[in-house]
């Protein structure tokens, strides 16, 4: 039976947020996405907020995505909570490239909030989960904490990946990770856990392992593992493979949210239905796991 998203504190920022999110990066439009028109952009995210949703991941690289969310949703901005990303192209130097310096930065945030009809951002996230190296050269830690002073931002993100992200849990600075993580991906599965336990709030992408069965093709995709695991013989009866995944995302207990974008009205609700349904039990988890494993689906160690 299905039942209203669950919410859980996104860690030491005290924000609560659903467990399941909405990522923007599905309205950027062309050229790097699929076509959407204005109409469209709105009618998803109005649904999105009418679902319950609370939670909306963008980013300044996300085409119009920004824009779209300003122009639609930001007459309802108390309903949710909005994160997006710094480090991506804002000022002549950083064009086609993730640079971290102050002026870029701020420059970003800037941008962010004109576009977003906002006056702070829940969240930034550097991009592309910069070295530590990078961010300290660059002072770019000092420059969040300033546009925080500022009452820009509330809360220091990173979206990160291994191996960074090990030295990005260490720096004990930041309030949030945004972390690829799939049941058919899960190399970040313990970094994940690592990280809630040192209170750092968790938002996974990627959930519903980068959309349906059969995308991508051949020996590279993603799927075969599903088949070579036999997951199938797991499924609830009605359930679908993609709902299977997002619960196995959801099921993680260091995970408080996940981004799962779609421009699809039909898609929302199917994986608002599917979180709804609540996490895996122990022993179909477990389960999977174990097939999984066998399958040679395994995660880092932490």
């Amino acid at each position: 039976m299905n039942q209203p998203l669950t919410r859980k504190t996104l860690g030491r920022t005290g924000l609560e947020v659903t467990n399941l999110g909405y990522g923007a990066m599905e309205i950027r439009g062309e050229p790097r996405g699929r076509e959407v028109s204005d109409e469209d952009a709105g009618a998803i995210l109005n649904a999105v907020l009418d679902a319950g949703i609370n939670f909306i991941d963008t980013s300044i690289d996300y085409g119009r995505s920004e824009e779209l969310i300003g122009e639609h949703i930001s007459h309802r901005r108390s309903e949710f909570y909005l994160a997006s990303k710094c480090g991506c192209a804002a000022t002549p130097e950083a064009a086609g490239e993730h640079i971290f310096t102050r002026e870029n930065i701020v420059a970003g945030v800037e941008q962010s909030l004109k576009r977003m009809r906002t006056d702070h951002l829940d969240i930034v996230q550097f991009h592309s989960s910069p070295s530590k190296t990078t961010l300290d050269d660059e002072d770019a830690i000092q420059t969040l904490l300033d546009l925080k002073e500022q009452g820009k931002i509330r809360f220091l993100g990173s979206s990160s990946t291994l191996p960074n992200l090990a030295d990005h849990v260490g720096m004990g600075v930041f309030d949030e990770f945004q972390i690829p993580y799939s049941g058919l991906s899960r190399e970040h599965e313990n970094w994940i856990t690592r990280a809630a336990d040192a209170g750092i709030g968790i938002v996974i992408r990627g959930g519903v392992a980068k959309g349906q069965p059969g995308e991508g093709g051949g020996v590279n995709d993603t799927w075969a593992k599903w088949d070579e695991a036999d997951l199938d013989a797991l499924l609830e009866v009605g359930e679908s493979r993609t709902a299977f995944m997002l619960r196995f995302t959801l099921t993680h207990p260091g995970l408080h949210t996940t981004i799962v974008g779609t421009k699809n009205p039909v898609h929302l609700r199917e994986n608002v239905a599917a979180a709804g349904r609540g996490p895996l039990s122990p022993d179909t988890y477990a389960e999977a796991k174990r097939r999984l494993y066998a399958a040679g689906v395994t995660a880092e160690p932490a």
